[in-house]
């Protein structure tokens, strides 16, 4: 495993880290805790020391499985996010803030992810949402720095909304935001045009997140492919989707050859091959995804001309919004 400095915080991170979503179990059927227990510890066998998780992620669950594995372990990151007050994913133009972060709610929140996690301590937490609409509000910048300042938050980050890079730039430049978390994968790399520049100016760690599109980008999404009742990808991949998805992964293989592992593994690969992107995030609830994922920072980055080729697969869409 190598690792990489995130931003200014002078940590170094994993180049692969720990996406935790899914073993929260509440919209992804079929992860055991059993299973995503020796998920965890073998990926902190590998060297992966980064664990990026929310308190939204089965209502706490994903929390309290990251924080036993944490607890277990010397020194691994632990991210964790805010959620929205009113639920909303993305947030929306024109609601004001104190509808979504007021001051007490974002304390109180992160004293229960802190409960949950089983920590003093939490080394990143993030807002699960943002709108540039709150930019000169006053209850996240003094959230940010009371819960830094009484040593609960080490460092504040935004996850970024869904396929929205440029929303949060005027906002890193308040200096207030230690790291991003955005969608960066090889179907859109729009943040690597203009955000991805300004968090290498500004010392802004990078994680980059939905590497593999949810699993389009592993080359098991089929046309035939079906979701157990209650996963969410029955929504996100529905109707015509999976036969688009297969598609524009089959043309992907062809034109990378078979050269560079498997798709999912070049997908990893693509994303590692921007210096700002500090880690890369997916999904792993089971020991052999942990393993085929960790390998790729061994592995490296694609090559130059690869990198040119893929610009030519951008596939520019939306599947968390409804057709």
């Amino acid at each position: 495993m190598k690792y990489r400095a995130f931003g200014r915080t002078g940590w170094q991170i994993s180049e692969i880290g720990f996406g935790a979503w899914g073993i929260g179990r509440s919209m992804w059927i079929g992860a055991t805790d059993d299973e995503s227990t020796r998920a965890l510890d073998r990926a902190m066998d590998l060297g992966l020391n980064f664990i990026d998780t929310a308190l939204a992620y089965g209502d706490g669950h994903s929390e309290r499985l990251v924080g036993a594995a944490r607890r277990r372990r010397d020194r691994i990151y632990v991210a964790t996010k805010v959620p929205p007050k009113n639920l909303l994913w993305p947030a929306r133009p024109g609601i004001p803030i104190g509808r979504v972060f007021p001051y007490k709610y974002i304390i109180e929140s992160t004293e229960t992810s802190l409960k949950n996690l089983g920590l003093d301590s939490v080394d990143l937490q993030q807002f699960h949402v943002w709108s540039p609409d709150w930019l000169q509000a006053d209850d996240w910048r003094r959230a940010i720095q009371d819960l830094k300042k009484s040593g609960k938050v080490r460092a504040f980050g935004i996850s970024v909304n869904d396929y929205q890079p440029d929303s949060v730039l005027e906002t890193l430049e308040t200096g207030l935001v230690d790291a991003i978390q955005v969608i960066y994968n090889i179907y859109d790399a729009r943040a690597a045009e203009r955000l991805f520049p300004l968090c290498r100016q500004l010392g802004v760690g990078v994680i980059a997140r939905v590497p593999l599109d949810e699993g389009g980008l592993t080359g098991n999404i089929r046309p035939d492919t079906e979701f157990p009742d209650g996963d969410w990808r029955r929504r996100y991949f529905h109707g015509d989707r999976r036969r688009q998805v297969w598609e524009r992964g089959e043309k992907l293989q062809q034109a990378l050859g078979g050269q560079y592992g498997s798709l999912a593994q070049a997908a990893l690969r693509f994303c590692l091959s921007d210096p700002a992107v500090t880690t890369v995030i997916p999904g792993m609830r089971s020991v052999r995804n942990v393993e085929s994922s960790c390998a790729v920072s061994d592995i490296g980055p694609l090559p130059d001309p690869t990198l040119e080729t893929l610009k030519e697969h951008a596939w520019i869409r939306n599947f968390y919004q409804p057709d």
